[in-house]
């Protein structure tokens, strides 16, 4: 299990917890007065999507229209896989091929 994701509420990150694959723990830290809350869990692209990080949702979109896709379209795939690209060597998950 990795660190996925830090919430500042409880609510959030039981939320998110509730959402993942595989094991999962949610660790709560307290630093001064503020409560932090870690998930941590199984790194797969399954999970982030779920939670909804790194732009996967916006990635899926991208990927049904790719055939027309415009520069914008073109500009914004590549910055999501910039992106994908260092989680892909933080968490060493390799992007599939199919998003490329």
């Amino acid at each position: 299990m990795k660190l996925l994701n830090t919430y500042d509420d409880r609510d959030d990150a039981e939320a998110a917890e509730a959402l993942l694959k595989g094991k999962k723990r949610l660790a709560s830290e307290r630093d001064s007065t503020v409560v932090i809350y870690n998930l941590f869990g199984q790194p797969s692209w399954g999970n982030f999507h779920r939670l909804g990080m790194f732009n996967l949702r916006e990635l899926a979109t991208l990927l049904e229209q790719r055939a027309a896709w415009t520069p914008e379209q073109v500009a914004r795939h590549s910055e999501i896989l910039a992106t994908l690209n260092i989680v892909e060597k933080n968490y060493e998950l390799p992007i599939p091929n199919h998003w490329l």
